[in-house]
């Protein structure tokens, strides 16, 4: 290897403490790439996004500028069918009840008693009302009586009738209770204490 004299730059001082590599000072402007490439990516993510809940649900619906106006698509129209009749079973003598059958009243108004108002239509047939109590949701507009068995329809058509409110719906939200009345405001326009 060859030798060289040495000179000034070989000498440091050990007062700059400078180890290895030097870089330059980094560009101005340069967060401003990092900025830009945040908002792309996001903006990106939150179309994808919306792109994606428009397919999952029919309430998220945009359209894209400078398509034009898209023709509205035709809603098909269903041929109204009668509703299925069912008889209203008013007399507890007249089901075939699973054992231990209770029903279910809960308030869905702020109307004090009017749980209680219920169950005093529904006993003196001879239905057993177990749990009275206040729903989750205190603003219910429209009494809804709830069945778990399909079988049981006539009853909920029956429970209806008595209360003289609501309507019946097959459902298993309320596990373990094979009717359950949620009663609404509807139902406390005709019985309010």
């Amino acid at each position: 290897m060859a030798e060289y004299t040495p000179d000034r730059f070989d000498e440091v001082s050990d007062s700059l403490s400078r180890v290895g590599a030097h870089r330059a000072a980094p560009a101005r402007g340069r967060a401003w790439i990092v900025v830009a490439w945040a908002a792309l990516a996001s903006g990106a993510l939150i179309v994808a996004g919306l792109y994606g809940l428009s397919l999952i649900s029919d309430r998220v619906t945009f359209e894209l500028p400078g398509l034009g106006t898209a023709e509205p698509m035709p809603t098909p129209t269903e041929t109204p069918s009668a509703p299925p009749t069912v008889e209203p079973i008013t007399d507890p003598a007249l089901a075939e009840l699973p054992a231990g059958f209770t029903i279910t009243v809960l308030n869905g108004t702020e109307v004090d008693g009017l749980g209680r108002a219920a169950r005093d239509l529904l006993t003196p047939p001879g239905w057993r009302v177990g749990t009275v109590t206040s729903a989750a949701q205190s603003d219910l507009a429209e009494t809804v009586v709830y069945y778990s068995d399909p079988t049981l329809e006539g009853v909920a058509a029956g429970m209806v009738e008595l209360l003289g409110a609501g309507v019946w719906e097959l459902s298993d939200a309320f596990p373990g209770a094979p009717i359950t009345i949620a009663v609404g405001a509807d139902f406390a326009a005709i019985a309010a204490p």
